[in-house]
């Protein structure tokens, strides 16, 4: 993908540009830079990145944090109609709530060779769930090496 060309609205990758946003702010905190955002009907509802230092609390993923948002938002548990953005494949856990959350889409760039979903069989997920992978790939991976490279440096 050209850098300088522009993103349109409501393409995949301006919403994936909008994780990698909230990735950065975790970033910036010292976390492990995951984003997350939960788009409906085009419109960002949530927008999310890891706590699990800030917290103290494990379950503290950019994922679980944006379907809390996103279920507030909406008034209700399940996220039927809206898709998850987020810059790393989710984990067991995170893919169980959004199983119970019964999202009908996850779209996510990096792929988690270690503690990915996709690593299981069956799926965690809602059999109805569609899952897109590989969107902006780079940008979600580079930032995610950046930060243990750097954590690796200061040891």
């Amino acid at each position: 993908m050209n850098e300088d060309a522009p993103i349109s609205p409501f393409s995949d990758e301006y919403f994936m540009k909008q994780a990698i946003q909230e990735a950065q702010k975790a970033f910036d905190a010292n976390e492990i830079p995951v984003g997350a955002v939960v788009v409906c009907n085009n419109r960002i509802i949530a927008r999310a990145h890891n706590l699990t230092e800030r917290l103290n609390d494990v379950t503290a993923h950019a994922e679980m944090q944006a379907i809390t948002a996103a279920a507030n938002f909406l008034g209700g548990k399940y996220l039927i109609d809206c898709t998850l953005y987020v810059t790393l494949e989710p984990c067991n856990m995170c893919a169980g709530a959004l199983a119970w959350a019964q999202i009908t889409k996850i779209i996510y760039g990096a792929k988690d060779e270690k503690r990915g979903f996709t690593r299981f069989t069956p799926s965690p997920l809602h059999p109805r769930t569609e899952v897109v992978s590989g969107i902006m790939k780079e940008e979600s991976s580079e930032l995610i090496k950046e930060f243990f490279t750097k954590k690796r440096m200061s040891l």
